[in-house]
């Protein structure tokens, strides 16, 4: 999934698709690349389960997958949360007087 996002247009796809369904062409009157582009980025997007798609008449529109999307949000809030502690320690480490070495004067 992490490489399924490494891509800004995909995140410039799921970030316009928060705002409701869209067809892929639609995308691409909003979006700097191309229409067939765009649709190899939802397909990437389907695959992973971040957007689904459904045929509504003759045109097919892309959904942005809430609970997958809300999962992947926890995660990474998750593990941004271990890093702040981790990085944390690190700086108490660092500001903590050494023992062995001689007050400044």
């Amino acid at each position: 999934m992490c490489a399924a996002l490494g891509d800004s247009t995909r995140w410039d796809i799921l970030s316009r698709l928060g705002d409701g369904a869209k067809s892929a062409s639609a995308l691409a009157r909003v979006l700097p690349v191309s229409r067939q582009a765009i649709g190899k980025h939802l397909e990437v997007l389907r695959e992973v389960g971040l957007v689904e798609s459904e045929q509504r008449g003759r045109e097919v529109v892309y959904i942005a997958v809430g609970a997958r999307l809300g999962a992947l949000a926890r995660e990474l809030d998750r593990i941004g949360r271990s890093w702040e502690a981790r990085l944390q320690r690190i700086k108490e480490l660092a500001e903590r007087p050494d023992p062995d070495r001689p007050p400044r004067t």
